[in-house]
């Protein structure tokens, strides 16, 4: 059997029309339990060290002197609402570094035709009940940005993900509009370059997975997320990758790294 992330012809289709493809049972129960129980694990030894503020809301991200710690250190990160993460997980923790250069994920970018995929960012987020806070509509190249663009976010459920919870949302075929505006680090701080466009809600559809699903994200889908309203947590790992053959990361980009990650593979 090939790996889950080996696409189809259908499915390299559907993503190609609609900028994201759910991949059902894409990861086992016990690799998502063992995911859980280690976060819970580093959950526990945290001690306020290295926390800042960033906002789903309203996208207010780190300053330049706390951004320059997601390279070297496992950085925690909490959030405003109540939702907390950690960045580099894929680089410093041996559970989730399994699962982001695993065989699954690797084929996946193979199929997308990526020569030299690396994982940019991951993010381990708690959507708590009742308490989970909005992501705002969206466009991942806004904050990866490479030239040319190459940004896949992947988005794996951790517990079922639903409307009632928090589940994602995105407008089919928006990533063929283009990228609409850009996160910038220069002289004046992190900030947009331009404001963020009105989207009629109207034109997202829900993407309501099970636990273990997997979706794949173009970087210029929008896509965004609502509140938990429910008495259950929404529990997902995020990760961003990049080509970095072939493509030039920004130097104006809000992550900028010492040392260059290290690839899923090299062809």
């Amino acid at each position: 059997m090939p790996p889950a992330g080996s696409l189809t012809a259908d499915q390299l289709s559907f993503f190609d029309a609609n900028g994201y493809l759910v991949l059902v049972s894409f990861s086992s129960a016990e690799e998502v339990q063992a995911m859980r129980d280690r976060m819970s694990e580093l959950v526990e030894g945290y001690d306020g060290d290295n926390s800042s503020v960033f906002s789903t809301k309203d996208h207010v991200c780190p300053d330049e002197s706390e951004a320059n710690h997601l390279e070297p250190a496992l950085l925690v990160q909490r959030y405003l609402h109540h939702a907390v993460y950690y960045a580099a997980l894929h680089e410093h923790d041996p559970v989730f570094k399994k699962f982001a250069f695993s065989e699954n994920v690797s084929s996946l970018f193979s199929s997308l035709g990526y020569k030299r995929p690396a994982v940019i960012q991951s993010m381990y987020i708690f959507k708590q009940p009742g308490i989970g806070g909005e992501v705002v509509p969206h466009q991942d190249n806004t904050f990866l940005y490479t030239e040319p663009l190459s940004c896949t976010g992947l988005w794996l459920a951790l517990q079922d993900a639903t409307i009632t919870n928090g589940c994602l949302w995105a407008i089919p075929g928006s990533h063929k509009n283009g990228l609409q505006r850009r996160m910038i680090r220069d002289e004046n701080g992190t900030h947009f370059d331009r404001p963020s466009p009105l989207y009629d809600q109207k034109e997202f559809v829900p993407l309501e997975v099970k636990s273990g699903d997997f979706v794949v994200i173009h970087g210029d889908l929008v896509h965004q997320s609502f509140e938990n309203h429910s008495p259950v947590s929404r529990h997902a790992l995020s990760l961003h990758v990049v080509d970095m053959e072939g493509c030039k990361w920004s130097k104006d980009n809000w992550i900028q790294r010492t040392t260059a990650p290290e690839p899923l593979y090299a062809s």
